[in-house]
């Protein structure tokens, strides 16, 4: 069924720098917006939503997937998405004079209908950073600023994972596990995509298992917000540094590499190459720390999946990540439809 217009007014003009800050409600009507989107892609009644319209999308880290898809999410609501790059702009930063964020944000919401960020841990020069920079840009523009990833959280990913999820899983995903592993590899992953899909599952009611070797550890704000969240879902949350009681039961299994919360004071002293050297180093030291077909084994006949781009052979195997099992694609498809949702409920005229 179509949702009418006139009944998404109340997401027009809001931020979403995390899932967290959105209510379950608001979480729930855009991904029924996205599965609208992908059945109808073509010829859904928002889709002129944006016509006329642009979108900056401003790259202070370089992507494939997420330009692409935020490109093609506003060619197909009739809009055009403007990529922009720091470098390539007079900014002020602690390095350069140029114009502030308050100024930027201001001018900007004069062009456009909407921002999207994408800033991590290699553009900043602490964790938190670029969260910070999303909220001043937030607080100061008068129109939607979104995360396209950042340093804490990726929303996006999130709604994504969520919607692969449902389309093979079923809408109902209560008292399902999920299992976020860590995984050997030598991409050095930032925490966002990680630590969103720890919030939002734990959010709408799935049993959230963590595991990780010692020493990986992500935000405590973050995992108490899980806690939290678990608690107020009915659900689980646990963390655990053993893969044979993380696969045990899992009905989904998402594997993912990331830092250490090391590497930014070794970007600091080493330099970002030496930093990202040393953390290969530590990985390799977990051999057993990779998703293949006999880990798969000890799950409920769990789906695969992975944000990408994937690690092959290091976080994952082909054998699991190429098997019958595996919804990666379906997942990055999900990005375009999410985007849509998003962009069509904030961003959209009405």
């Amino acid at each position: 069924m179509i949702v009418p217009v006139t009944n998404m007014t109340n997401l027009y003009g809001r931020d979403l720098i995390t899932t967290q800050d959105w209510s379950v409600a608001e979480i729930e009507k855009a991904l029924s917006l996205a599965f609208e989107f992908k059945a109808n892609r073509y010829d859904h009644p928002l889709n002129n939503c944006l016509d006329r319209r642009t979108f900056f999308m401003f790259f202070y880290n370089p992507s494939v997937r997420t330009r692409q898809s935020f490109e093609a999410a506003a060619t197909e609501l009739g809009g055009h998405a403007q990529f922009l790059e720091p470098k390539s702009m007079r900014l002020k930063s602690s390095k350069s004079a140029g114009e502030t964020v308050e100024d930027a944000a201001q001018v900007m919401s004069r062009y456009a209908v909407g921002i999207g960020i994408r800033i991590l841990e290699t553009a900043i020069d602490y964790y938190g950073q670029g969260e910070e920079l999303l909220r001043q840009y937030a607080e100061n523009a008068s129109i939607p600023i979104v995360s396209m990833a950042h340093d804490k959280f990726h929303p996006f990913q999130g709604l994504a994972d969520v919607m692969g999820y449902r389309q093979h899983a079923g809408k109902n995903l209560k008292g399902k596990k999920i299992l976020q592993v860590w995984g050997k590899g030598a991409l050095v992953r930032s925490w966002c995509s990680v630590q969103e899909s720890l919030l939002i599952n734990s959010r709408l009611g799935m049993d959230v298992t963590l595991a990780y070797p010692k020493g990986y550890d992500l935000d405590p704000e973050v995992i108490k917000m899980c806690e939290d969240n678990a608690a107020a879902s009915d659900s689980t949350f646990e963390i655990v540094h053993d893969l044979e009681e993380g696969y045990k039961g899992a009905d989904i299994v998402y594997s993912r590499n990331w830092m250490t919360a090391n590497f930014y004071d070794l970007m600091a002293k080493h330099g970002e190459a030496e930093a990202k050297k040393k953390e290969i180093e530590i990985a390799a030291k977990y051999d057993d720390w990779i998703t293949t077909k006999d880990w798969m084994k000890k799950s409920n006949n769990a789906f695969f999946t992975h944000c990408g781009p994937v690690d092959r052979n290091a976080e994952v195997t082909d054998e699991v990540c190429d098997g019958p099992r595996s919804i990666v694609y379906d997942v990055a498809e999900a990005r375009l439809h999410v985007q849509k949702a998003v962009m069509a409920l904030t961003m959209g005229k009405h």
